[in-house]
């Protein structure tokens, strides 16, 4: 069956129907990564957008329910040049079909995906449309396309409800925006114990356990939408238990704080974004999925100080905060796809918690 992915600018790209059958409006991004579609599939962070794979086959390693990082896959829609419909791997479960249709996602297959990003690239992040529709009429969807917003994903990803992984280490509470599951688990092999809070826990709920520390995980979603929640960061922050925060916990934390937000042309989204650790000078390569960055030009020192810069476009990567047990970073440590070069900023958690390293 046809498929179309209409943009906001007027674009229509033609391709083939892969997935749920249905028409969908979404925030059309994309990700560089040349493996790990199950895990950017599962990605929590990708709420209220759809994905591009600008690799060119994908699906030829088939889907692997143990490699999930959620309970499901959260984009709303999936974009690829070419589906492989006959995977091959002993560790093989399914196939991408199958898996987008069981969860009622559409997408498209077929299309010049080169093509795509680059108008992406030039233009920057736009809405658009999957649709099996032929006859849709460009005059009546565009204004559709241009009034989409994301809205507040963080509430449609985070837990219902708190769970604890035992551990005989530290004590740690993540705060739940958004979290893959390797985030625990980097944790939790640590030897700590991980209690997971829904995104709408207060501070005092999380403060009055105790723990040794506090973990604001990754989540979708423009972060000046989640008022309620950066009150609350606000109080962990003046509690002075020791945090360690990741992508959208790392920009709640600078608004939080005083510091401001604002949304990229395209955004950092694949496995391979080098980032500088300014204090040693090692550089990094990095997984990340953002479209928001915080801004450094007007950052109060007093507050915090950049801690790690990208390479490639010298946008902020990650803050230290002054006279605070706080360290925040824009990438991914747990990667989960992507290199594991940064998991040592766990280690650097638990010393900060007064553990072993």
């Amino acid at each position: 069956m046809k498929a179309f992915l209409i943009l906001e600018d007027g674009h229509v790209f033609t391709g083939t129907s892969i997935g749920a059958k249905k028409e969908v409006i979404s925030e059309i991004v994309f990700n560089t990564s040349m493996t790990g579609y199950l895990e950017v599939l599962t990605d929590p962070s990708y709420a209220g957008q759809a994905v591009c794979m600008t690799y060119p086959l994908i699906g030829n390693y088939g889907i692997c329910y143990e490699d999930t990082e959620s309970l499901r896959p959260w984009p709303d829609g999936y974009i690829v040049r070419e589906l492989s419909r006959t995977p091959s791997n002993f560790r093989c479960e399914d196939t991408i079909q199958n898996f987008l249709k069981r969860f009622d996602i559409p997408g498209i297959a077929g299309i010049d995906t080169r093509a795509l990003t680059r108008i992406l690239r030039e233009k920057g992040t736009m809405n658009g449309m999957i649709t099996t529709d032929e006859n849709y009429d460009l005059d009546t969807i565009i204004p559709r396309l241009k009034a989409y917003t994301t809205g507040k994903v963080v509430e449609k990803v985070t837990c219902s409800e708190k769970k604890v992984l035992k551990g005989s280490g530290k004590k740690v509470a993540l705060l739940d925006l958004g979290a893959k599951n390797n985030i625990a688990k980097s944790l939790n092999k640590r030897g700590c114990e991980v209690t997971i809070y829904p995104a709408s826990t207060t501070a005092e709920e999380i403060l009055a356990s105790n723990p040794d520390g506090i973990m604001l995980s990754n989540g979708p979603g423009d972060p000046k939408e989640c008022t309620e929640v950066i009150k609350e960061i606000r109080k962990l922050y003046e509690s002075d238990t020791p945090i360690f925060a990741i992508c959208l916990g790392h920009q709640l934390m600078a608004l939080a704080t005083g510091a401001d937000t604002h949304k990229m042309k395209y955004g950092h989204r694949g496995g391979n974004h080098p980032v500088k650790d300014l204090e040693t000078g090692r550089v990094y390569i990095s997984s990340q999925n953002h479209g928001y960055v915080v801004d450094t030009d007007n950052l109060d020192p007093k507050v915090a100080v950049p801690a790690f810069i990208n390479v490639n476009d010298g946008t902020n990567e990650g803050l230290k905060y002054t006279g605070k047990n706080i360290f925040t970073v824009q990438f991914h440590p747990e990667a989960c796809p992507g290199p594991q070069d940064s998991g040592y900023l766990f280690d650097r958690f638990i010393k900060m918690m007064g553990g072993e390293e």
